[in-house]
């Protein structure tokens, strides 16, 4: 019995999660719709900063998940000289993809930032389809692609213009391995670097360099590199799982975050690549030092900085009570008058909507674990990535 009230305990968390997100998501894709249309065209300054405002409202929400209902950390490595910088700059993000939730510590450190509305990145033009989540990201300019170079290349120059105009700093991901670390795509990766003679990466897939080179031209003079590596401990009983956070426990992230100027990466496009790839190689000592010292800095050869752990801000707990109290009490609302009227039609309707929010989520975690990832990478194993 103790086990079934703990699972429907755990269920009904979930759904008043869900009913949260997915309620708000489409009130913000809602009021996103009609300022892309009748704002947009008149004033885009304004138009980006409110969006601004509704990415934070929705993005934030994820972040409340993880900090204050699951109590997850984050413990941040940064150069003093560099810190006083974040926040305050346009950033091309080059992290690694190695776990299910790096994305979420990247915006838990985004938002201690400031810069949480303003977070994008270069994602699959498929995701633009998905609701709230990828509607939101294509009201807020996403670089979407459609995995073909020629149209790639011309959707990157046009989307960066437009964000590198931006009136508040944004912050660029990119996942330059292509996809989310894992063996099976490891292995390939391994190959790959040994039948072109490329040093082997041991907690890295061989970066595609060709998205990032095609960007340079529309980023110099514009925006900074971070250099953001992310790694949580093997030995942690909680594995970092979206799905162990939306049951309340908490994972600690440890995060290093080199500033690097644009103008120390090569203009000439082989030169950049190649740049990229010893930028790899650097992330593979860091990531190897941690994993079998304990320290970024110990094994690596770079000089070690002051850590900081950050603490969540009241400002997401505000933004969550808020949209939660709104969309749960609106829907219970709804559900009570439909029983005691007997509108048995609105009250089917009702229980299918927080029925298809509840599988959402559950579709949307799952496209989040390791085991569902992507086989692009592994596919195109034997494809010049360059």
């Amino acid at each position: 019995m103790t086990v079934f009230r703990e699972i429907t305990k755990s269920r009904l968390i979930h759904l008043c999660i869900a009913m949260t997100f997915f309620t708000s998501g489409l009130i913000i894709n809602f009021i996103q719709l009609i300022l892309h249309f009748c704002l947009k065209p008149f004033n885009t300054q304004l138009y980006r900063s409110l969006m601004y405002y509704l990415c934070f409202s929705l993005y934030s929400q994820l972040v409340f998940v993880a900090e204050w209902w699951a109590n997850s950390r984050i413990e941040v490595w940064i150069d003093e000289k560099d810190k006083k910088f974040a926040g305050k700059e346009h950033v091309l993000l080059v992290m690694n993809h190695t776990y299910e939730i790096d994305w979420l510590a990247g915006w838990m450190y985004a938002d201690k930032c400031q810069v949480l509305g303003n977070c994008k990145a270069y994602a699959k033009k498929v995701i633009s389809y998905i609701p709230c989540i990828g509607w939101a990201w294509k009201f807020a300019e996403f670089v979407f692609l459609e995995r073909s170079y020629d149209k790639d290349r011309e959707i990157i120059s046009r989307q960066l213009q437009a964000i590198m105009s931006y009136p508040h700093p944004v912050w660029l991901l990119l996942n330059a391995e292509g996809t989310r670390f894992t063996p099976q795509k490891h292995e390939a990766s391994v190959k790959f670097a040994e039948e072109r003679g490329l040093p082997v990466l041991k907690h890295h897939l061989i970066p595609r360099t060709k998205g990032f080179t095609a960007s340079l031209a529309s980023l110099r003079n514009k925006c900074t590199i971070y250099d953001i590596n992310v790694a949580f401990k093997k030995d942690d009983p909680v594995a970092p799982t979206m799905s162990n956070l939306l049951n309340g426990n908490g994972v600690k992230a440890y995060m290093f975050v080199r500033r690097i100027p644009l103008d120390q990466v090569p203009e000439d496009e082989a030169k950049a690549a190649e740049w990229l790839q010893e930028t790899f190689r650097e992330k593979d000592r860091i990531q190897d030092s941690f994993h079998t010292t304990g320290s970024f800095f110990k094994t690596s050869g770079f000089k070690e900085t002051q850590s900081e752990v950050q603490q969540p801000r009241l400002q997401v707990l505000i933004n969550y009570i808020a949209w939660a109290t709104f969309s749960i009490s609106t829907i219970l609302y709804y559900l009570v008058s439909s029983l005691l009227s007997q509108n048995w039609i609105g009250l089917s309707i009702a229980v299918g909507v927080l029925l298809t929010f509840y599988v959402l989520m559950s579709k949307a975690i799952g496209m989040s674990e390791i085991s569902k990832a992507s086989s692009y990478g592994a596919e195109n194993g034997k494809k010049n990535t360059n």
